[in-house]
């Protein structure tokens, strides 16, 4: 201090601490010169004394004329060392980097105006400070005084020329203190580290695109600012880097897909878009290196392929079908699982369109990778069921392409019939509303007579009548109506002459035994007229209830469609069929005379031309009535009390087992209507239900309504 004192006139140091700038501004060059005079005689120590005192008595004194004067006096003293400036850079720097933070604003000025004269003197030697004095310039772009702010930009433009030119620069170092800063919401401070990485970025030598993913958070984080001048930076930044990434041999692409995933969803729609175009550019260049983050991706494409901005869904969709066509190696760390877990969750999604494409991701993998994505299959299966009551037609039929893939093995084919059955039985809404268009699917898919067996098969074991006899309604209306199913009713029209007929016939008799109606139409389809005659002649009075009238009624509508055009013509030769016209008068005896079906059947019946009876039989037919000749039994038929078959079917049994089936219900129907009255007749709070008895509300009815509204 002694010597600083000697060497420095009292009067200089008085007027360094003057008020008055221009006495500060006189006594700074009178430093400067002081300073050049030392650095010339070469007494360094003598120049260390004048800045110690600098420091010590002016940059940190409680004053703030001093402080003002002490900073001046630094930056005076550096350019009176010119070259030889760099050796005492460690004294000069650090009390001008600590005004920075200064209370007053005027000293926050002068500290920046005092930098700035360093920064021209030293150039290259400066760096050594480079994240001290970023750190600081990073604080000041959002000071408080426009003044101080004007300082800091002049000082950050000469900063980043020196940084541009050297070649002591450390990206290594500088990295963590700008991802610690890329967070910082103040727009000012945005800008200026927008504009930081884009001059390194500029810099040949500086690898900025090696650290990429630990800034390009930071600035996704940007887009979405208020400021519209910050987006329109960080974007162009952005932009530049994905240049960048399509033209460069090695890209991390990795970490930063784990960014843009999050970042896809963000709820700023400029946002969405960038993140979604980088990940479409990844897929499309990543290759194997993007395999492992396939589930992720995906994961963020499938909701914005349902976005409300036309541009993201469309690059969404493109990325998806980039994705999709991508063959995917198991040894490349593609994780099935993980892909088939981000199919079925967006499976429920609130989205159609996102809800379809997972659905096709579905079959792509069950395609691709049958034996892996098998080994999940009870992770997916419930999933699958319940997307089968979905509003939208399209998810429905993709369900069920998804669900035949899967039931190409016979395992897994019975595991599907069982549990759709059991779907239908405990949502009676999905039989409703979804049960036709759910069976004519599987059987384009998997075989209309294979589907069929199987159902009948399980429905002949079904323990829950009213559910089997509703069920066996649904299939039986399929059968009969939907154009999925000609190839099976042409081959129950065989029945009598063709064995592959005669098998499917018995096979769905067994269950079809669960409504008399379903069985009477099934005889008609296959042409066993004699069978459905016994079948309406063993028909009790228990029977004739309403239920049974309106199902009546439904068969006679039915036998008015294209489907039985067949059986209309062959009223054209009663000879031949007289088991035809026994089985239809049957059915006209047992409806109301005042019922719309009567009036039908009853027009359709006497609209045979009288010519087509010949022989003794229009001998024995009155004009006016022509149906006497039922009373003939035609040459080769058995009576009724006989055991007659017809190409192996053994109708007798089959008569036997529908009447068990039919005594079943009869007893059924009974418990349920005691338990009923029972139930009625009993104080409130006392009603019980009977051990072993299923009573559905409404239940008795449901067959009538799902028939009616197929």
């Amino acid at each position: 201090m002694a010597d600083a004192l000697m060497v420095v006139p009292a009067a200089v140091l008085r007027n360094l601490a003057d008020k008055l700038y221009e006495k500060r501004k006189n006594a700074a060059l009178d430093v400067e010169g002081i300073v050049k005079q030392l650095a010339t005689a070469g007494d360094h120590d003598k120049i260390t004394a004048v800045i110690n005192l600098l420091t010590t008595e002016f940059t940190y004194s409680p004053q703030s004329n001093h402080r003002k004067g002490g900073l001046i006096g630094l930056a005076a003293a550096t350019v009176g060392l010119t070259s030889e400036a760099a050796q005492h850079l460690e004294q000069i720097v650090p009390p001008v980097l600590n005004s920075f933070s200064d209370q007053d604003s005027r000293v926050r000025y002068y500290a920046c105006e005092a930098l700035y004269n360093i920064a021209k003197v030293v150039r290259g030697d400066f760096i050594i400070f480079f994240n001290k004095i970023f750190d600081a310039l990073c604080k000041l772009s959002a000071d408080s005084d426009s003044n101080v702010q004007s300082a800091a930009h002049l000082l950050d433009r000469l900063v980043k020329d020196i940084v541009t030119e050297s070649d002591q620069f450390s990206i290594e170092e500088f990295i963590p203190l700008l991802r610690e800063r890329m967070n910082v919401l103040n727009p000012f401070v945005r800008q200026f580290l927008v504009g930081w990485i884009s001059v390194l970025d500029s810099v040949p030598d500086i690898d900025m695109l090696g650290f990429l993913p630990d800034f390009l958070d930071g600035l996704f984080n940007m887009l979405s600012d208020s400021s519209h001048e910050i987006r329109q930076q960080a974007d162009s930044a952005l932009s530049e880097f994905l240049q960048e990434i399509k033209n460069s041999p090695s890209v991390d692409y990795g970490r930063m897909a784990e960014i843009l995933v999050q970042r896809a969803g963000s709820p700023d729609e400029f946002t969405r878009l960038t993140a979604v175009t980088w990940i479409n550019e990844f897929v499309k260049l990543g290759g194997d290196q993007v395999v492992p983050y396939y589930a992720d991706i995906l994961g963020a494409i499938l909701p914005c392929i349902s976005d409300k901005e036309e541009k993201i869904r469309v690059v969404a969709r493109e990325t998806n079908e980039e994705l999709r066509d991508v063959k995917a190696d198991l040894a490349e760390a593609f994780d099935v699982e993980a892909v088939l877990s981000i199919a079925r969750r967006q499976i429920s999604s609130e989205w159609e369109a996102t809800r379809i494409e997972a659905l096709h991701w579905m079959s792509t993998l069950l395609n691709r990778y049958r034996t892996e994505v098998l080994q999940f299959l009870d992770d997916i299966f419930d999933t699958l069921l319940k997307a089968l009551s979905d509003p939208s037609d399209e998810v429905v039929l993709l369900v069920l392409d998804v669900h035949a893939c899967i039931a190409k093995d016979s395992q897994h084919f019975q595991q599907l019939v069982v549990f759709l059955l059991h779907s239908f039985q405990v949502d009676n809404s999905l039989l409703e509303k979804r049960g036709a268009l759910i069976i004519r699917r599987l059987c384009v898919l998997l075989n209309a007579e294979r589907v069929y067996r199987e159902l009948s098969t399980i429905l002949e074991r079904e323990s829950d009548l009213d559910f089997s006899s509703l069920m066996v309604q649904a299939l039986n209306l399929i059968l009969l109506t939907s154009p999925e199913l000609s190839e099976i009713r042409e081959l129950l029209k065989q029945s009598l002459v063709n064995t592959a007929g005669k098998d499917l016939y018995v096979s769905l008799y067994a269950s079809w035994c669960h409504s008399p109606m379903a069985v009477l139409s099934l005889c008609l389809l296959a042409q066993t007229y004699q069978h459905a005659s016994a079948v309406i002649q063993s028909l009790g009075e228990e029977d004739m209830n309403t239920k049974f009238l309106v199902q009546l009624d439904k068969l006679i509508r039915l036998m008015e469609t294209p489907t039985f055009t067949y059986l209309r013509l062959q009223l054209l030769e009663p000879g031949r069929y007289i088991w035809l016209f026994k089985t239809l008068y049957g059915l006209l005896m047992l409806l109301p005379q005042q019922s719309a079906a009567f009036k039908i059947l009853k027009t359709r019946l006497k609209a045979v031309p009288s010519y087509s009876f010949d022989g003794e039989q229009s001998k024995r037919t009155s004009s006016r009535s022509p149906y006497l000749f039922l009373h003939h039994t035609e040459d080769g038929d058995i009576t009724m009390d006989g055991g007659y078959s017809h190409n192996g079917i053994n109708f007798a049994a089959r008569l036997q087992q529908f009447k068990q089936m039919q005594h079943q219900h009869r007893a059924h129907w009974k418990t349920q209507a005691l338990s009923c009255k029972i139930s009625t007749s009993l104080p409130k709070g006392l009603i019980t239900k009977p051990i072993g008895v299923t009573v559905k509300s409404g239940q008795a009815f449901h067959p009538l309504l799902f028939v009616g509204d197929m």
